[in-house]
């Protein structure tokens, strides 16, 4: 069974909200129910932005989610994502490129949102 959904807590979800709503079309998600993306056509999972009450800050090398991944169609869309992200001044942990050991076609790019969540953007396009 597919997940339904995954619930991020953010300190800001205002500042999460912006960066998503740029985010999340570029990787085929819509704005839904005034809090989270849903994939294009409903099918898939979702993802929610909730206000996290506890004041702690997220890391990727704690104990719990280590990053968000994204498939698109296209080596091109990693690029662009990629691209984005730069130009925000996202920090990025590793540009595009080939991950062979996830597949003879896996070409990736990961950097860190707002909040320090690591995402991936990749495809199995061939080259």
């Amino acid at each position: 069974m597919p997940l339904e959904h995954v619930g991020l807590g953010v300190p800001d979800v205002e500042l999460a909200r912006a960066y998503f709503d740029e985010l999340m079309p570029m990787v085929g998600f819509a704005p839904c129910f005034g809090n989270g993306y849903c994939p294009d056509g409903f099918e898939g999972t979702q993802v929610f932005l909730y206000e996290s009450s506890s004041g702690s800050s997220y890391s990727r090398h704690d104990v719990g989610l280590q990053h968000l991944a994204f498939l698109v169609p296209t080596r091109e869309d990693v690029r662009r994502v990629h691209d984005w992200a730069s130009a925000r001044g996202d920090e990025i942990v590793r540009p595009p490129r080939p991950f062979p050991r996830y597949g003879p076609h896996c070409f990736a790019t990961f950097f860190l949102d707002p909040h320090g969540f690591m995402i991936e953007v990749v495809t199995h396009e061939a080259a």
